[in-house]
């Protein structure tokens, strides 16, 4: 009781398997078998599609670190990729220094192995590019993986930074910028929204995010009418009949 539907829809998944492979083996009639796995699935009520920010607290954020010290430089590197490319936090943490390449005359990373195992071409605008750089040069990380902690000499400390150091970056910035709740996953989102919000084809923010389904990328936006542009505003626009003295 109280689950979502979609926790509810995964456990009913488990369980049509559970019945087929049962039939398969002779232990349950298969008849009652492909009944039980007739049920369906419970509805939504709605889409979840979590938490964004605006271009305007977008900014503040990216803007929250002090790049005068090597920890800002590296949290405004991380802060760009997540925003900007839309990495995940697992992709971010073992990004190595070598996979940012050069292809048709632009930073990518070719092949950033994502959920799923599924392989993905990740385009770096030039502005997240700076910040790698800046990170990268002070940090002087020439290769393995490109993020590491910074202890609190202010000196590189150990060989890789933790998912959960990630987080923690995130939430710290979020409320210095002052946005009360966000996560890496919601800066994921923010690049989706923002890249659709520019102009950019559904089926290319796709691309970028890696999803398997343009379903998916779909829940990511969400929905927001502009009602400054009402799709119905002109909808008898070359309609003389309707048209007003003034037009």
């Amino acid at each position: 009781a109280g689950a979502s539907s979609s926790s509810t829809n995964l456990e009913l998944a488990a369980l049509r398997r559970v019945f087929r492979r049962a039939a398969d083996a002779g232990l349950v009639d298969r008849e009652k078998a492909e009944d039980a796995a007739q049920v369906k699935n419970a509805r939504s009520n709605g889409v979840r599609a979590g938490n964004w920010l605006t271009p305007e607290q977008a900014k503040a954020l990216l803007l929250a670190p002090d790049e005068g010290t090597l920890k800002g430089k590296r949290d405004s590197a991380i802060l760009g990729l997540l925003v900007g490319c839309g990495l995940r936090r697992a992709e971010l943490v073992s990004l190595v220094v070598g996979e940012i390449q050069m292809r048709e005359d632009r930073w990518v990373i070719p092949e950033l192995v994502g959920k799923g195992d599924r392989v993905r071409l990740v385009p770096i605008p030039a502005w997240v590019k700076e910040r790698l750089d800046l990170w990268t040069v002070a940090a002087e990380i020439t290769k393995e993986k490109m993020f590491r902690a910074v202890g609190k000499n202010g000196k590189v400390s150990g060989a890789s930074l933790s998912t959960t150091a990630v987080w923690k970056i995130v939430l710290h910035y979020a409320h210095r910028a002052g946005i009360e709740r966000l996560t890496p996953h919601d800066l994921r989102r923010t690049c989706a929204k923002l890249c659709r919000r520019s102009g950019g084809d559904l089926e290319q923010i796709q691309f970028l995010l890696g999803h398997s389904s343009i379903q998916t990328t779909e829940r990511y936006l969400g929905g927001e009418q502009d009602i400054a542009n009402a799709v119905n505003d002109r909808i008898f626009a070359r309609v003389k009949k309707f048209q007003s003295n003034s037009e």
